[in-house]
């Protein structure tokens, strides 16, 4: 799931969005955001504001109302998101303190140089960054089309004309424009994906049901019962 920010952004939404989508619910959603694609000419601007911003992150027991980032869901995930993590340790771009009990990953940036160094997803806090040059919008789009995967994609510009465009070359269930990318209201955002990520009709939406029936057909050979085959096959109008 990959967030485009370009640059008539504006910094703070963009910041609030991205700490939303990639580390609430410590990133354990399936919408949630992984690779944060910012326009070069920002570049600089949100990703110290993003490392401010994760600085703020309280990591704890989810159960207490001021917890901003809890506990992956058991230890296999958090001994595989933290080996991930240790081998990237060279391209941090940011990260911070967690608790030393517990199952709990450090929400971390991990710079990459492209977006195709991202070869599968890693279901938890850590976030991907690359930046992308003006000019690039389609380009960088089907760039995210070949990774295969359909399910959400955010957006962040003040400019129409843009949104239009993304929104007619993403391949994705669920376009988030200019907010998080998680938070979908079943039976208003109707949530599904393609490709990849595509199982159906989407939860939520007027095709839902139909997953839940079964389409049959029966066929019946009339002549067996004595039938007269030309008869039975005659229109209404021609008898």
């Amino acid at each position: 799931n990959a967030m485009i920010v370009d640059s008539t952004a504006l910094p703070e939404q963009v910041v609030n969005d991205v700490v939303t989508s990639a580390f609430r619910s410590a990133g354990q959603r399936c919408s949630a955001l992984r690779l944060l694609i910012v326009q070069e000419d920002v570049a600089d601007t949100i990703l110290h504001m993003l490392k401010g911003a994760m600085d703020a992150l309280t990591l704890g027991d989810t159960a207490d109302i001021r917890t901003d980032v809890g506990p992956v869901i058991d230890e296999a995930s958090r001994d595989k998101l933290m080996a991930y993590r240790d081998r990237m340790k060279a391209q941090w771009l940011h990260t911070v303190e967690a608790p030393q009990t517990g199952l709990f990953v450090p929400p971390t940036a991990i710079r990459l140089s492209g977006i195709e160094d991202l070869t599968q997803e890693w279901f938890g806090p850590i976030l991907h960054v690359v930046t992308w040059k003006a000019g690039e919008l389609e380009d960088v789009v089907s760039r995210i089309n070949a990774r295969g995967y359909g399910l959400t994609m955010g957006l962040h510009s003040r400019v129409a004309e843009t949104a239009e465009r993304v929104k007619a070359l993403a391949k994705v269930g669920n376009l988030y424009v200019n907010r998080s990318m998680i938070g979908a209201v079943v039976g208003s955002q109707p949530f599904g994906g393609e490709g990849l990520s595509g199982t159906g009709p989407k939860a939520g939406g007027p095709h839902y049901l139909l997953r839940f029936a079964n389409e049959r057909t029966v066929s019946v050979d009339t002549t067996s019962a004595g039938g007269n085959a030309s008869l039975l096959s005659l229109a209404e109008t021609d008898v």
